[in-house]
């Protein structure tokens, strides 16, 4: 969630930046360009007012006739150029010039220059010239009319260089990118703490929440930090969470006690259809059938008691070699499995793994024990050791008739047993404790199909402390 909201805030952030950043870069290279064109309109002003007094050049002559003033007008106009590099002239109406510096400068043909002299002919400054960017090179032209008694008589035009105008733009937008950069890596360093801050609550709710699924009912979400919102949420959660675990242990107190309140009566139960036995013919069907049920009703009340027991718990793990307490298993079975006929190997190479091991033995009885129950004379049950990364695996494999897709999906639930397999003896709750025991340590079991044909179940545990969430 924070890969998602943190670059939703610096976009937005940047974005916001970028909104006023643009419009200050673009001002201030307006504002640069305004200062130099007053300055240029200052300069045709004073040019202007200096040739308004210039005597009018004799017919026929351009510079021969040169009067006390027009002398001081190109003295100006040479110097001007000689210190700001600025081109500037004064021309009659006909192009010719009265002033100009240098003196082989002459107004073009077309271009601004041209469209400032023919605008300022009209008796009005040129209008101001476009807007000339950094990597523009472009000239800046200003064009002011020289008026005397009323009528234009010649236009005054400077030529300028824009390249310092455009540095001092550009230092200028440095300066903003700069100050943009800062504030965005404020923004983004306000961003990640904003973010962290609402966030942490949301993170700590989500490993509370693995947590109480994968069985630590004990967890709870400590309501400190962040939002209100959320430290609301928090203590909802909390209270959820006390509700259920109260209901859950309700329950495993209610199988529990069944089970064991169960059991004396149909102790009594069982007894006085012994005695009954006593007076029936010997081999009666009926007596025998109900002897049957009997017993497999107080095998599922020991089961049900089991259960209530796992779920309640708590799993005393630590480092042991699943490997050698496999293949104790192993022998342990070995006995049952040859007086039905078969094959009973195992792989179990050292193998250290965190663990509970009188959980895990349990786990590997009822899984044992189901595929030598369900495995057909001279067939093979395998049981292999393995470690892989952070896991190590106990795959126990057999030969049997298997199970279908769907009744792989239902497998371990409780219960719950293969309509092909109602007949066997069982319960249907030996590997719902086997699963509940294993998740208590942070372990799992899995359940798969078997080439050619069987089934395969996998006990899995973690290999570290920190793996199973001890």
């Amino acid at each position: 969630m924070g890969a998602r909201l943190l670059p939703l805030l610096i976009v937005l952030m940047a974005s916001v930046l970028l909104a006023l950043g643009l419009p200050l870069a673009v001002s201030l290279a307006a504002a640069e360009q305004q200062r130099v064109v007053v300055d240029r309109i200052d300069d045709t002003a004073r040019f202007a007012a200096l040739a308004q007094f210039v005597t009018d050049r004799p017919t026929g002559s351009r510079v021969d006739d040169r009067d006390e003033r027009g002398e001081t007008l190109r003295k100006e106009l040479a110097m001007y150029y000689d210190v700001y590099g600025i081109r500037a002239g004064v021309f009659y109406r006909d192009d010719t010039p009265m002033a100009n510096a240098p003196e082989n400068w002459y107004l073009p043909e077309e271009g601004e220059g041209r469209d400032a002299f023919n605008e300022a002919l009209l008796g009005r400054r040129s209008h101001d010239p476009e807007q000339v960017w950094p990597w523009q090179h472009s000239r800046l032209v200003v064009a002011s009319p020289v008026i005397r008694d009323g009528d234009v008589i010649a236009v005054v035009v400077t030529d300028s260089p824009t390249g310092q105008m455009r540095s001092k733009t550009l230092h200028g937008w440095l300066l903003i990118g700069a100050g943009e950069i800062a504030a965005m890596l404020l923004a983004v360093g306000a961003a990640l703490r904003l973010t962290g801050w609402v966030l942490r609550p949301v993170r700590i709710l989500d490993a509370t929440t693995h947590d109480i699924a994968t069985g630590r009912l004990k967890s709870r979400v400590a309501a400190a930090g962040g939002p209100p919102e959320l430290r609301r949420l928090a203590r909802s959660f909390n209270e959820m969470a006390d509700n259920v675990e109260e209901v859950l242990e309700q329950q495993r107190a209610f199988v529990a006690d069944a089970s064991h309140q169960l059991r004396n009566p149909l102790s009594a139960l069982l007894l006085r259809i012994e005695l009954l036995a006593l007076e029936l013919p010997e081999g009666n069907a009926e007596i025998a059938s109900v002897r049957t049920e009997g017993k497999r009703l107080a095998q599922v009340l020991d089961d049900l008691l089991d259960l209530a027991l796992a779920e309640h718990a708590e799993a005393d793990l630590r480092i042991a070699d699943i490997g050698a307490l496999a293949a104790e298993r192993v022998a342990a079975w070995g006995p049952a499995a040859e007086a039905k006929g078969v094959r009973l190997s195992g792989n179990c190479p050292p193998t250290t793994a965190w663990a509970d091991p009188v959980t895990l033995s349990s786990a590997l009885d009822a899984v044992i024990d189901n595929a030598v129950k369900f495995t057909p004379e001279g067939e093979c049950v395998e049981v292999e050791v393995a470690a892989s990364g952070e896991t190590a695996t106990v795959v126990v494999t057999d030969g049997g008739p298997g199970l279908s897709d769907e009744e792989l999906a239902r497998v371990g639930d409780r219960f719950w047993r293969s309509a092909a397999h109602q007949n066997i003896k069982g319960s249907g709750l030996g590997l719902s404790i086997s699963r509940t025991l294993l998740a208590a340590g942070g372990g799992s079991i899995s359940y798969a199909h078997h080439d050619p044909r069987g089934l395969k179940v996998t006990l899995t545990v973690p290999r570290a402390a920190n793996a199973s969430g001890g």
